[in-house]
């Protein structure tokens, strides 16, 4: 072969692997670029309030208990917060502020255990948080879902994003560079113009048409009859351990703050699913240890709301639990006139006593014999 064209066919093969080389370099670099913008973007906007409290005039779209919350309670300005399941979400926080008097933060997370409570509070009462910075925590409203103090101490309903629960920059990736973060909290909004009432966050999905005893009837499905029968020793030492692991070391780190605990009021088909399911006489002995034990607090208020005459009806819940927002709103009137308001461990044996008379009272077999 020519000496001169080996020379040049080496000098074009250089050239190109410099070219490729160049090209991959620039590739890479500009990838580099469009994630460090989304990033920025992500961090600027901050949908989830991982960083910052929101920008004013920003849209924001607040539909996601378990990523936003945290956020939320970390970099927001309250003096109140409403803590617990979906007993909780048709609470207005205008309410709370109009007939209480508090700045309050939703923070609901659906069909809670309690250590999702214990992981949304210790952000809550962290002196780190812009509320605790701000405000001191004045007052903190608790629904109590007995059926879910047996749960395992350390056992939450669903799996959380710990990127968002945890205190790691470089975890962060997953929410700075979340596509869904990007598309459905950033853009989405920016388009539609439109945000979440902060006030309204997690109401159901439930309409007024839904709440009706056609609807629930129709929805409602019995539960086999079991056939044993649990009493106060299958449920009392996780039903303890719960409280003390995660719930009463706040109320006794925090004798400042008021902690309003409330016994939501399920429909009358829940006492009937108790029957049915065996833990009816157990449930009881739940209700008034975890009362005995709250009662001990002087910054405890406890109300029991299930003798409520509207129990009975129907067409007060969407389902044999849910009950319409009208309910939530008396529930906070209470708080501040005090109607159901439990003093004694005996005040609570006899709300007891008259749940009882209730439950064993009604009808459930014409109730059930009718076709819905």
């Amino acid at each position: 072969m020519n000496p001169d064209l080996q020379v040049n066919i080496e000098e074009a093969d250089s050239k190109g692997t410099h070219r490729y080389k160049r090209l991959f370099v620039g590739l890479i670099g500009g990838v580099l670029v469009v994630l460090g913008v989304l990033a920025a973007l992500v961090v600027y906007v901050d949908p989830f309030f991982h960083y910052h409290a929101p920008l004013p005039g920003f849209p924001y779209i607040v539909d996601n208990q378990l990523s936003q919350n945290p956020g939320m309670a970390e970099n927001m300005t309250y003096n109140g917060c409403i803590i617990g399941s979906s007993m909780t979400v048709n609470f207005d926080t205008d309410d709370f502020r109009d007939i209480l008097g508090y700045d309050t933060l939703k923070l609901s997370y659906s069909g809670a255990y309690p250590r999702d409570d214990y992981n949304i509070l210790s952000i809550v009462f962290d002196e780190n948080t812009r509320a605790r910075r701000i405000n001191p925590m004045g007052a903190v409203f608790f629904a109590l879902d007995i059926p879910t103090m047996t749960a395992d101490t350390m056992e939450t309903k669903y799996p959380l994003p710990g990127y968002l629960y945890d205190n790691n920059v470089l975890n962060d990736v997953n929410y700075v560079l979340n596509k869904d973060v990007i598309l459905q909290y950033i853009m989405r909004p920016l388009i539609q113009r439109k945000g979440s009432d902060l006030s309204e966050i997690y109401f159901s999905w439930w309409t007024p048409d839904y709440y009706n005893i056609q609807w629930v009837m129709h929805t409602y499905e019995e539960p086999e009859k079991s056939p044993v029968t649990y009493g106060k020793d299958d449920v009392l030492p996780a039903t303890e351990e719960n409280l003390k692991e995660n719930i009463l070391p706040f109320v006794e780190q925090h004798p400042e703050t008021q902690f309003y605990f409330f016994f939501p009021p399920y429909s009358i088909l829940y006492w009937h699913n108790l029957q049915q399911e065996g833990f009816y006489e157990a449930a009881y002995a739940q209700y008034q240890y975890v009362a005995d034990e709250l009662l001990k607090y002087d910054n405890v208020h406890l109300f029991y709301f299930q003798t409520m005459e509207e129990v009975t009806d129907l067409n007060n819940y969407a389902d044999y639990s849910h009950y319409k927002p009208d309910i939530n709103r008396f529930m906070v009137e209470c708080f501040k006139n005090g109607e159901y308001e439990v003093h004694s461990s005996e005040e609570m044996a006899e709300n007891l006593r008259k749940m009882r008379g209730i439950v064993e009272g009604f009808d459930y077999d014409e109730l059930l014999s009718q076709d819905w």
